[in-house]
Parts: structure tokens; sequence; C-alpha cells
């Protein structure tokens, strides 16, 4: 369900919406108990709330701290991936006029073929889905190395250390699938103690009493937004390839256009 929301909702829109159905949730039962619970204006039990509130509080920022700095360390460790890829690719495009004309040719140009495909096979790639193309493409770069043949000592050595890039681009670019189609967002156990922790403090914000209501609501939608902010950035944060702060194919996309003739 998330995934489906990440993928199809714009960002602001699941902002806002979050925003208004937690806010505007929260204010009906803040009012239907203020109705209902006169005490409550009266604040007979400001009491105990004053004493668990600041423990629920201290809690709930605690769990949505850890699991946000968890999820933000997925996205950068996928990142990072995505960079070593794009960097290997790069390296293999700084070295390739070394060799011949030929086969300088056949390697820019499979390299080309390979950062044109891997891009396009984004959008699949971000769930986990290779494409033909783009493992066509790699095994064509494999094959234009395994065929050249150095003529002297600088094509050996470039050879050498280009037959290594490649490895490290394969592994990447591996990795970068496997994580991908791993990366199946917070379980339903922690999604259960999020929505508690956060109904919790939601309920100790409403039944706190006041008998200023401006002031009462103008508090609860202030820890309604808070609230709601935190669900947001969990949920885009849930999947390092998909959403607002997912990683980029920018450093595929860097290759091509170092690969590609000038316009």
């Amino acid at each position: 369900m998330t995934r489906w929301i990440v993928i199809n909702l714009p960002p602001w829109l699941l902002l806002a919406g979050l925003v208004v159905v937690i806010a505007g949730g929260t204010a009906i039962v803040q009012a239907l108990v203020r109705h209902r619970i006169p005490r409550v204006k009266q604040g007979e039990q400001n009491e105990i709330a004053q004493f668990l509130f600041p423990v629920i509080a201290v809690v709930y920022g605690f769990l949505i701290g850890f699991i946000v700095l968890a999820l933000w360390g997925q996205v950068n460790t996928a990142d990072q991936t995505t960079r070593t890829e794009g960097a290997m690719a790069a390296q293999l495009a700084r070295g390739h006029e070394v060799f011949g004309t030929a086969e300088s040719a056949r390697i820019r140009q499979s390299l080309l073929a390979y950062g044109h495909a891997a891009v396009a096979e984004w959008p699949s790639a971000a769930v986990g889905q290779s494409t033909p193309e783009a493992e066509n493409a790699l095994s064509r770069l494999h094959r234009t190395y395994e065929s050249i043949r150095p003529r002297n000592d600088t094509q050996r050595s470039f050879l050498t250390s280009s037959v290594a890039s490649l490895k490290e681009l394969s592994i990447a670019r591996t990795e970068r699938l496997l994580e991908a189609r791993t990366n199946i967002g917070p379980p339903l156990s922690l999604w259960m103690a999020i929505l508690l922790t956060s109904g919790l403090v939601l309920g100790f914000s409403a039944t706190f009493g006041s008998e200023q209501a401006l002031i009462h609501y103008g508090m609860v939608a202030a820890v309604s937004v808070l609230v709601a902010t935190n669900l947001f950035l969990v949920t885009e944060l849930s999947y390092a390839f998909l959403g607002e702060f997912a990683t980029s194919p920018e450093p595929l996309r860097a290759v091509v256009e170092a690969l590609s003739p000038p316009r």
C-alpha cells in the first residue's frame, strides 16, 4: 500500500493529505471530547497528563528519529551504490582512447549503449526488475573488452584496470537491483508501533484541558502537523529508489552525456 502511495501520489499531495486528515480528525475528536466531557475543559486531568505526555512524547520522538535515521541510511547506501556504478562507467570512458581507433570506437559505443539502457531501465530497476536491453548491453560491454588484444604495455595496463572497473560496475549494478528488490519498506509490526505512538501523542494532546478553546485547538493542530510530517517522512523514505528522497540515475546520465557527441 505505501509503495503504491509513493509511486502514484506527488509528495506535496501526500503531505497535504496527511495534514488535513490527521489535523481534521484530531480536531473532530477534540471537539467531541470537549462537548461530551466538560471536565476536560476544566483541566481536572492535567496533572496526570503533565506526567504522562512528556514520557510518551520522548518515546515517540526517539522511535521516529531512529526510524527516519535508519531509512535515510538506506537511501544513502543506495545512492552510493549508484554512484559507484556511474564512477566505474566514467573510469572506463576515460581510458578507452588508449586503445586503437577501432577498439576505442567499439568501447565507446558499448559504454554508450549500456548507459542509455541503464537509464531507460531505471523505472523498472527501481522496483528490482531488470530489462533484457540493459542485460544485453552489459553482456556486449563484457564481450568488447574480452575481444581487445593489447599491443603494448600501456594498453595491457589499461586493459587490466578496465576489466577490474567493469567487474566493479557489474557488482554495483547487481547490488542496486537486489537492494531495490528486497526493499519492501517497514514491516507491518513497525507501522503498528508508529501508528500506536502517534495516536497516543494525538490523544493526550486532545484531552489536555484548557478553558481557552482557541489555544487548545491551536496546540492540538501543531501536534497534528508534527505527526503528519513524521508519517510523511517515514513513508517517503521507506523506498530508497522511489519517491521524493530516492536516489536517481544521474551518475549514469553523466556517463551518457560524457560519451555523447557534442550537439
